[in-house]
């Protein structure tokens, strides 16, 4: 294959991926409008105890994701095979929520996707998620709540929506003491 192809593959399996993570940014920020935007309007999503429109997805997972003081999806392996303006994906990943009293929740599982690209731009044309796990993970015992490390004067910047750090240009740490 030459150059110029492998470099036109590359950039399209980066594009794919780059649906993928801000599908997981999406979910955690609950920021409805990025989840939506990795989704073309006629997708289907069957997603475990949920089928239907990636519109209603984005409110059934809300409701879920809310159930939980915070949530992390990371995307794991992923393999994706391109056939010109169609991918067929399987991406593993990994789920955490964080309840206030405990235990805490994971669930592991794998995304099983058809993308399709239309115009310049890759979104999700249907997903099948496979959820081949469910644990619930006790707190912590040795090490102090991150809680701790924020005062009033000084919150945690961590939010669930756009007013998160990481959506702050650029992201403003707290100052050293003394």
């Amino acid at each position: 294959m030459a150059i110029d192809a492998k470099m036109a593959e590359l950039v399209e399996r980066h594009e794919i991926h780059q649906v993928l993570l801000r599908y997981a940014r999406g979910l955690d920020r609950l920021d409805n409008e990025m989840l939506r935007a990795c989704y073309w309007e006629d997708a289907i999503e069957d997603h475990g105890h949920f089928v239907g429109t990636p519109g209603d997805f984005v409110t059934w997972a809300d409701g879920t994701t809310l159930m939980f003081e915070a949530t992390q999806h990371a995307i794991l392996n992923h393999v994706c095979d391109l056939a010109g303006d169609e991918a067929f994906c399987e991406t593993y990943y990994h789920f955490s929520g964080v309840t206030a009293e405990g235990p805490n929740f994971m669930s592991t599982g794998r995304y099983i996707d058809h993308f399709r690209k239309r115009g310049d731009e890759w979104r999700i044309a249907n997903r099948v998620t496979i959820v081949e796990g469910t644990y619930d993970v006790p707190k912590a015992m040795l090490s102090p709540s991150p809680m701790t490390a924020y005062t009033a004067g000084e919150p945690c910047q961590a939010s669930r929506d756009r007013t998160d750090v990481s959506y702050h240009r650029p992201p403003v740490p707290r100052r050293p003491k003394g």
